[in-house]
């Protein structure tokens, strides 16, 4: 980011920005390694407001919903949250998506990527005059509060004590009003450290982000955000996984987002057959680099005797972990092996990791 020169006075240029299905996004305020310092030292607020937001009305839309993905929803009390996987009949990821779990109501938030895909399985799926579903993605913005201080920055915007968001589940919420707005305030696991999501009315954003920089968090955009979410080994959809993705491959048995005791949902004999009976063939894995710069998004992966085992999915400059990536590959590759990485002009020696990666 440069500075420009507006009416003989030097002005901060306006940060870069980055377009993800048809959104713009902030790639960076101060610097990505600045912004990933506060994150884990501080705290951080991130504009998630991109990612798209559906909410499934009456009495059956937990119900509704629970029929579309991989966990348990008819389990789940208002109040209650969780992580799921939405299917295509050959049991391959449409979405990933957190589900909240109101009175009366189901919100569902997905990445942007895989939006369209979540509502076109809920239009053809979910009878609307059974659960009439609404996108809120317009309406309704999410502003993120991420790091150590996350609990008190949020107490400070919202008024819920730090010690009720401290004993919140993973992806529990509440609703609260702030200023004569309903928020809705739920717990985020994602990075692998304390955060907090805030489900605010789009007229409401400006101010609420003001009062999170004034009570200490530090504006995050896309670049520091994207290196915590590779550290933590949380795949992006459309980036990391796709629809040619089954859902064992995407980690999700241990990122807890399949129910092997629900009923039936679209794709579940798949999920079902690879728990019971079999095994997928590739899993999502880490790499490191050392300190040489990373490989890059689309590499190819070869072992010792020349053979392609996997392709780089998502790469970063971790300012904690150096260079480190995503990237799917054969299930035989254990954690530990060492790997070549291939790509037009390069190449580069890397290591298997277990995810998450481990804390330096």
């Amino acid at each position: 980011m440069t500075d420009e020169t507006i009416a003989g006075r030097i002005t901060p240029a306006p940060p870069a920005t980055e377009e993800i299905a048809g959104h713009r996004v902030v790639v960076a305020y101060a610097g990505a390694a600045a912004e990933d310092a506060a994150l884990h030292q501080r705290a951080a607020v991130v504009d998630r407001s991109h990612r798209t937001r559906v909410r499934v009305g009456g009495a059956k839309a937990a119900e509704m919903v629970g029929g579309l993905v991989t966990n348990d929803t008819l389990a789940l009390q208002p109040g209650q949250g969780q992580y799921a996987a939405a299917l295509t009949a050959k049991g391959r990821v449409v979405a990933d998506v957190r589900i909240y779990v109101e009175a009366g109501s189901v919100l569902t938030d997905t990445g942007a990527r895989a939006g369209a895909g979540w509502r076109a399985m809920l239009a053809k799926f979910v009878n609307p005059r059974v659960a009439p579903h609404t996108d809120e993605t317009a309406a309704v913005r999410a502003l993120g509060v991420f790091g150590p201080g996350a609990r008190h920055v949020v107490e400070a915007v919202t008024g819920v004590a730090a010690s009720a968001l401290t004993v919140l589940p993973d992806y529990g919420h509440v609703r609260v009003a702030s200023g004569g707005a309903a928020l809705l305030v739920a717990r985020t696991p994602e990075l692998g450290v304390d955060g907090f999501d805030l489900f605010v009315p789009a007229a409401e954003f400006d101010e609420l982000w003001r009062r999170a920089v004034k009570a200490g968090a530090v504006p995050c955009g896309l670049a520091a955000w994207e290196i915590a979410r590779v550290e933590a080994g949380r795949p992006e959809w459309g980036l990391d996984i796709d629809e040619a993705t089954l859902a064992q491959e995407a980690n999700f048995d241990a990122l807890q987002a399949i129910s092997y005791t629900k009923g039936c949902y679209v794709g579940q004999e798949v999920v079902a057959r690879v728990h019971f009976k079999g095994h997928v063939n590739r899993h999502l894995r880490g790499l490191r680099g050392g300190d040489a710069p990373g490989a890059p998004t689309g590499a190819a992966l070869f072992d010792a005797e020349g053979r392609e085992v996997g392709d780089v999915r998502t790469s970063v400059d971790s300012p904690r972990l150096g260079p480190i990536a995503l990237a799917m590959v054969r299930r035989e590759i254990e954690p530990g092996a060492a790997l070549t990485a291939r790509w037009d002009g390069g190449e580069r020696r890397v290591e298997v990791c277990a995810l998450p990666f481990p804390a330096p």
